[in-house]
């Protein structure tokens, strides 16, 4: 089985200062843990392309996409919101991180690879079709949905969500385009206080109390994702991986383990095998204690992989 790995030199050189949380040290946390179980050299690696603005503007409006490019800085930080700001490497960092799904979208489409992850940053689920928010400048998992619509003309994408935080942005992007399923859990309430009114026959949202285990977080998926994906039979499955519902994050509140994740990569890759010809695009979303973050991805792509 050939998994891909997608990464690029930019998301280490996006820094929204001292002390932010989503931070370069969350690429180096998941390959350093790749590199200690001997599983980085077992990958196929590529370096992510940049997306281009007709790329991005099949989720982001015209404007939206122009402002991003307008303030970029030279120098120093422009916040775009009180949580995302940009330095002056963070538009190639968000145009790579855009750029890696879709390549990951081209690879396993042509059979050159049948699943990939993507190492990138910032991450893109609370990104608007006008807004940045959440860390996220540009919505990674839907540009790679759109691309995944428009070039391979096909019916069905799915994308499974399963960070802490409700991802919003891909909601609103989607939740008007019955052609893609979004599966999220996520917890309620918290940030970004959205999610449970938005629901639809493809928009399955299911939000888990604070402090919620393993144990709920794999009944959401088994009783609520599980039936609506069978039912849709996606011809493609996008990931949106957070990692911060893990237990040791504290930025979280919930009390997922490594095997959870295990074990929801593992149903998911079930799922894909029998109607997406295996096919899993899964990009990098949130995770904020570093060591929880390596190990938790780890394990993610260690099923993908089936090493």
């Amino acid at each position: 089985m050939k998994t891909a790995y997608l990464t690029h030199p930019s998301s280490l050189k996006h820094d929204m200062g001292a002390g932010h949380p989503e931070c370069a040290a969350r690429v180096q946390a998941i390959e350093d843990q790749l590199i200690a179980s001997g599983l980085l050299p077992f990958l196929f690696h590529y370096e992510a392309p940049a997306a281009s603005r007709e790329q991005l503007a099949r989720v982001h409006s015209s404007d939206y996409i122009e402002s991003i490019f307008r303030q970029a800085p030279e120098k120093g930080l422009v916040y775009l919101d009180p949580d995302t700001a940009m330095n002056p490497h963070s538009l190639e960092a968000s145009l790579h991180a855009a750029g890696a799904s879709i390549k990951a979208v081209d690879l396993v489409m042509t059979g050159e690879a049948e699943n990939a992850f993507c190492n990138i940053r910032p991450p893109g689920h609370h990104a608007g079709r006008n807004s940045a928010s959440g860390f996220c400048i540009f919505n990674n998992v839907a540009v790679a949905a759109a691309h995944a619509l428009a070039h391979y003309g096909l019916q069905r994408v799915a994308i499974a969500d399963f960070d802490v935080h409700h991802g919003n942005g891909t909601d609103e992007i989607f939740n008007a385009d019955n052609r893609v399923m979004l599966c999220s859990t996520f917890r309620h309430p918290y940030y970004p206080y959205a999610g449970t009114t938005s629901a639809n026959e493809h928009i399955i949202n299911v939000p888990l109390a604070a402090g919620a285990s393993g144990a709920e977080f794999r009944a959401a998926v088994s009783e609520q994702w599980l039936p609506a994906l069978e039912h849709f039979q996606p011809q493609l499955l996008l990931i949106s991986a957070g990692f911060d519902a893990h237990r040791e994050d504290d930025m979280g509140g919930l009390a997922l383990r490594e095997a959870d994740y295990a074990w929801v990569t593992e149903v998911l890759k079930e799922l894909a095998l029998r109607h997406a010809n295996g096919r899993i695009v899964s990009t990098l979303e949130g995770g904020y204690a570093l060591h929880a973050l390596g190990r938790s991805a780890t394990a993610h792509i260690k099923v993908l992989s089936g090493l």
